[in-house]
């Protein structure tokens, strides 16, 4: 029985009563939203997971970390330090965009050690199966999706949007970067290559079969997210995001859970219509952000720029963000761009919970505001999102009176105006 199942049946769950107590949610709200197809619960039947998570509307905002093997870069250790960082960190759920070799040992490894939810993108290994894009089969396609399911795959993204009647509306577009998607460009390339359609929307009713077997959530991608700013908001995205809205009604009929993927590189002023547009032509559905990018020239710091769009798309609707890191465009990320992508995004999602009058975000802030007053520094360790860097901030730069911060020493403003020297 899929969770949209059990919220239509009110039976009691230990994962939905967890969710309800962790997000201060009413039970039968948190029901409803799944109902509705507004609320998902990515989490396999077969997998338990000790942190388990809601997404969507009425929930804090949620945020997602890659991580991930390349031909260029292949060591799974590495891979699962940054796995148990961000999960220290706070991470809400792990993605393994791994294409390097060996999918089948890096996906157990990540499997066995993650507590959160995990995603994977089935048709980077359908595509690794095969001598060359062309030479996928479509069986491969559906085998792989059964094979991650029966593993314990959390949420699968999902690139059916992409379809013969995108790619020309792609041609008309002219647009400055055509595809950046890693899985749209292998199956649009696909789709050229053998005449046909998109493997994924033309047997969507198995996919469904399989989500629903084991409860999988679907993440509907976004294989026409813009990657530059010039080309936001245009027709190809536009036209995707209509055919994931009826893809997002399909799933929701056969009890399967759905979330839309978006872009991508967004202007500041556009990020707002980009979250109505998505609410509209997917019913409601979770929103699921890569950033956005605000713009393209911040190599080296997009984690920043991503950060800014991050905060202001979860203000007017977006539930779900995927972190960026400085390496973005640039390289696979090392450790430490894990630890900056994810804090950049952690406080760009709370950002937008405040904003948005989240209660216990608020009393995050009040709590932290109330020790800073008290220059109670153990405290404001613990209520920062990366106490560890706080703790090394302060140890590095020790003032000769404890009871302040070497930045204003002796002339802290909070002890002159206590009356104290």
């Amino acid at each position: 029985m899929t969770y949209i199942e059990k919220a239509k049946k009110n039976q009691d769950d230990k994962v939905l009563s967890y969710i309800s107590y962790r997000e201060g949610m009413d039970l039968k709200k948190l029901r409803n939203g799944l109902k509705k197809g507004t609320i998902v619960v990515p989490k396999n039947k077969n997998r338990e997971i000790k942190k388990p998570c809601g997404i969507g509307r009425g929930l804090t905002t949620k945020v997602n970390v890659n991580i991930g093997t390349s031909p260029d870069s292949f060591n799974i250790q590495k891979e699962i330090q940054k796995l148990e960082l961000s999960v220290r960190l706070g991470a809400d759920a792990i993605m393994d965009l791994s294409v390097g070799p060996d999918l089948n040992r890096i996906r157990s490894e990540v499997l066995k050690n993650c507590p959160i939810p995990i995603g994977t993108v089935p048709v980077y290994e359908a595509a690794m199966m095969a001598d060359d894009i062309k030479s996928i089969k479509e069986k491969d396609i559906i085998d792989v999706v059964l094979k991650q399911a029966k593993e314990g795959i959390d949420f699968f993204t999902i690139h059916a949007g992409v379809t013969r009647e995108t790619i020309k509306v792609l041609k008309k577009a002219k647009r400055t970067i055509d595809i950046v998607s890693r899985g749209g460009a292998i199956l649009a390339r696909w789709m050229q290559e053998n005449n046909k359609e998109n493997p994924f929307y033309a047997r969507f009713d198995e996919i469904l079969d399989i989500a629903k077997e084991y409860d999988i959530t679907l993440s509907l991608g976004d294989g026409m997210r813009p990657g530059s700013i010039l080309d936001a908001t245009d027709g190809p995205q536009i036209h995707e995001l209509k055919v994931l809205g009826q893809l997002q009604k399909r799933a929701l009929s056969k009890n399967v859970q759905s979330m839309i993927e978006g872009p991508g590189h967004v202007p500041l002023d556009q990020i707002k219509k980009n979250m109505q547009l998505e609410k509209k032509y997917c019913n409601g559905a979770p929103f699921y952000v890569l950033g956005p990018l605000v713009t393209d020239v911040g190599c080296g710091y997009d984690h920043i720029t991503s950060a800014i769009g991050g905060a202001f798309a979860a203000w007017h609707g977006a539930d779900f963000l995927c972190y960026v890191t400085p390496s973005e465009h640039l390289a696979l990320p090392d450790i430490e761009d894990v630890r900056n992508g994810l804090i950049a995004s952690k406080i760009a999602a709370h950002a937008a919970d405040i904003a948005k009058g989240n209660k216990r975000a608020i009393e995050r802030d009040r709590a932290m505001s109330k020790a800073r007053r008290n220059r109670d520094w153990r405290t404001q360790f613990s209520l920062s999102f990366d106490q560890f860097k706080a703790e090394e901030y302060r140890k590095r730069s020790k003032p000769k009176n404890e009871d302040v911060c070497t930045m204003c020493s002796r002339y802290c403003p909070i002890k002159i105006t206590e009356g104290k020297e």
